[in-house]
């Protein structure tokens, strides 16, 4: 069975082929049978392949299928190969579950856009990309895959592109994740020019062998993948696109946040952690990124009013969690999390786009307001998002997750209270903007008349992702509630259970207690704040609207003008004062010697038969003298 690995990516890819060439021609049905059936298959096709591996696993819990050799140059033998294990089968299911969901949620929600056909080709291309990556055996497939991802990004984000402004956003998440890409990629040329393979098992067989823990090499070669990380799932600093990138339709917003780019830096580290594990100031940097990320973006949630950039920080929040937890050697924690954050991520963006396209396209929460009544089945299913994503104890799958990493970040050997006080800061805040965008969106007086009610293929990934939302965490559970351990179970091949400090061992209840208050005090103070005296609210809390502290979390901490005014701006200025340089003069001369070669021949052909036949004579007699001489 394992031997059809092949059959999970070719699915999506193939849809994206036939909608590409044939998509216009084919009525909407079709597009959408294609579209989201291609998914849906290949989804199916990834249930059945990750039951058999886990009924029958193969010998060392791995498969490996070579289907051909890439390329051969000078010893260098790259592969196209699928690896198999327990991390590339979770983030095959999460890819292509809570995609076909997203892309059943499409076929209505998109249904009048006059890009249809189109939409779902770049998803399903994005589908393919994303699945190339997760099972590529070579880290020259995987950054295919890698660049895929990229690529489709920067065209579904711009989808609607006779808009300036979505132009503009596609290509700043083009040209930041472009950054991380370039570190990303000198950092692959390194790995192979070190050890002639860029093959990931032998690769981390190859540096666990040869490199010492602490070793410079080693440490430059995690920073460099440490860089493609970053801009690929927006962590400090390569953050600024992703908010932006909520110029694209809310299903990719979706996508990309829950299932498929952003986690793929998640995806990179954990892959490649035997690197990390020999890089231990590499590994202090993920964790520090992380928690200062996760700090800056919950602050940054507070004093949104647009919802879809409230959850797009909060995706970068949350992604800086799993980063906390991939620093501090908490490998299936990250992992975890970042499972229970696709499903209330999907479901959040996806109950925002029923908001929205209910309220025709208005974004604004200040402009909403008792929807709860309105849109029951939107409602509950957003409140099961939301507790989720605010980590409400016992009764969210996020709670279970987000536990699991404070608890690695204070007793694992890499972890401190200093980087455990960010997560639980970081609870808090969450939690706050969590429930005041519920609160601000469902209750209160209406603001706006429901002008549509969503439909089955709508309402349907929303009771889905619902469900999975609030009883997907009690695979992993901590020793105080059941000490279940499944998914750690199941990825134990691949990540080596670390131990925690025997001195901190037994604060395991004395830690989940303040875990657990956290979140239930920022429910408390948003519902003080905006819900029994919203206007003390509008006053002190830090997202009051004119205060200089709000504007500067609404800015996003002020990262975007300091880019401007380092970057942007002497760029363009150095183009300006640069516009005569030799390289232009030189292309300035070929496009004149080009014209007046136009101009010459243009001359010859005057229409009078006279001068062609003189013409043609003088050619004839040049070319036999030609012939004579020579």
């Amino acid at each position: 069975m394992t031997e059809l690995v092949w059959i999970i990516p070719a699915l999506p890819l193939a849809g994206f082929l036939t909608l590409a060439f044939f998509g216009r021609r084919l009525a909407r049905p079709a597009v959408a049978w294609i579209g989201a059936g291609s998914v849906g298959l290949s989804a199916a096709a990834a249930s059945v392949l990750a039951a058999a591996f886990m009924v029958n696993p193969p010998a060392g819990s791995s498969y490996t299928l070579t289907l051909w050799t890439w390329m051969s140059v000078g010893g260098f033998a790259p592969q196209i190969s699928f690896y198999l294990d327990p991390l590339s089968i979770v983030f095959v299911l999460i890819i292509t579950f809570v995609g076909f969901l997203i892309h059943l949620y499409s076929v209505e929600f998109m249904a009048d856009d006059e890009g249809y056909s189109r939409f779902f080709a770049y998803m399903n291309l994005f589908i393919g990309s994303m699945l190339i990556l997760v099972l590529a055996g070579d880290l020259l497939l995987l950054y295919l895959g890698w660049e895929g991802v990229g690529l489709c990004s920067y065209l579904l984000i711009g989808f609607w592109y006779r808009d300036p402004k979505n132009g503009l956003a596609a290509r700043k998440a083009f040209i930041m994740t472009r950054v991380g890409d370039t570190a990303m990629a000198i950092g692959l040329f390194l790995l192979l020019k070190s050890f002639g393979t860029l093959n990931v098992q032998d690769l981390m067989a190859a540096a666990s062998g040869q490199w010492s823990r602490g070793s410079a090499l080693a440490a430059v070669s995690a920073a460099l993948l440490l860089g493609g990380a970053l801009g690929k799932s927006a962590q400090l600093p390569l953050q600024t696109w992703l908010p932006d990138a909520m110029a694209g339709p809310t299903p990719v917003s979706a996508l990309i946040h829950a299932a498929t780019m952003v986690t793929a830096g998640v995806y990179l580290i954990g892959r490649t952690h035997a690197l990390f594990e020999l890089a231990p100031v590499v590994m202090n940097a993920v964790a520090v990124i992380g928690a200062a990320t996760l700090l800056v973006a919950g602050l940054s949630a507070l004093a949104q009013t647009d919802i879809k950039r409230v959850l797009a920080y909060s995706t970068i929040s949350q992604i800086g969690y799993m980063f906390l937890a991939l620093g501090v050697g908490a490998w299936s924690a990250a992992i975890f999390h970042f499972v229970t954050h696709a499903f209330f991520k999907a479901l959040l963006f996806l109950g925002a786009g029923a908001v929205i396209l209910a309220l025709d396209d208005e974004h604004d929460m200040t402009k909403m307001g008792g929807l709860r009544k309105k849109l029951p089945l939107v409602f509950w299913s957003f409140m099961a998002g939301a507790a989720s994503l605010s980590a409400l104890p016992l009764v969210s799958a996020g709670f279970y997750s987000k536990e699991m990493i404070l608890w690695r970040s204070f007793v694992g050997w890499s972890g401190n209270p200093l980087l455990w006080a960010a997560g639980l800061a970081g609870a808090f805040i969450t939690a706050l903007y969590t429930f005041r965008m519920v609160f601000i969106t469902f209750f209160g007086q209406p603001k706006s008349d429901v002008h549509r009610v969503p439909g089955w293929r709508m309402n349907l990934p929303l009771l889905v992702l619902a469900c999975l939302s609030v009883a997907g965490g009690f695979v992993e559970t901590p020793d105080t509630l059941g000490n279940v351990r499944i998914f750690s179970g199941f990825l134990r091949s691949v990540f080596q259970a670390l131990p925690v400090r025997e001195s901190l061992a037994g604060l395991e209840l004395s830690l989940q207690i303040p875990a657990a208050l956290a979140p239930l005090l920022g429910l408390l103070a948003a519902y003080l704040f905006y819900m029994t005296i919203p206007a003390n609210g509008r006053r002190f809390s830090p997202a009051a609207r004119g205060s200089r502290l709000r504007r500067f979390f609404f800015s996003g901490w002020g990262f975007d003008w300091l880019y401007d005014k380092l970057f942007v701006l002497p760029f363009i200025f150095a183009a300006r004062k640069n516009r005569n340089d030799v390289a232009d003069m030189v292309n300035r001369g070929i496009a004149a010697i080009s014209l007046s070669a136009n101009r010459g021949l243009s001359w010859t052909q005057s229409g009078m038969l006279r001068w062609y036949a003189i013409g043609i004579a003088a050619g004839a007699i040049i070319m036999i003298g030609l012939a004579v001489v020579l």
